[in-house]
């Protein structure tokens, strides 16, 4: 069980909007190794790790990860809310704009969306470990 703070630990308050950085950050989101993907690796090998301790840890990483998930779509929010139409089209954000307007989806900077099939979870103490140093290293 999990205690939300209703609240984000650093407050997020960009004042003026962005939709070319908002389409790089998305990103950080739900790319293959933003923050969807490392919150749900970690709370999903959590099952399999034989160490309490470790299994432990693995839950408050991947709590913690759900904290960067939920401060990365309040930047990315933040980046597009009130564009004009003529903001999003030369920002090259118009795509995402035509299935998602202001919505925060989990994708790529590429545009294809957030899948399971970039994370792995496979039961192994050292493979989990090594796919998580892996995911995170990636991140820019």
């Amino acid at each position: 069980m999990f205690v939300y703070e209703k609240k984000l630990q650093y407050p997020v308050k960009i004042k003026n909007t962005n939709p070319k950085l908002a389409a790089v950050i998305i990103s950080q989101y739900g790319g293959p190794d933003g923050e969807l993907g490392a919150s749900l690796r970690y709370l999903s090998q959590r099952y399999s790790m034989p160490y309490p301790e470790l299994k432990g840890l693995l839950t408050d990483i991947g709590t913690e990860e759900l904290g960067h998930l939920e401060m990365i779509g309040t930047i990315v929010h933040q980046l597009t809310r009130d564009l004009s139409e003529d903001q999003i089209k030369t920002a090259g954000f118009d795509t995402y704009f035509v299935d998602r307007t202001a919505g925060v989806y989990p994708t790529a900077a590429s545009g294809f969306p957030w899948s399971a099939a970039s994370m792995a979870v496979k039961g192994d103490l050292i493979a989990d470990l090594t796919e998580d140093l892996a995911a995170d290293a990636a991140i820019v």
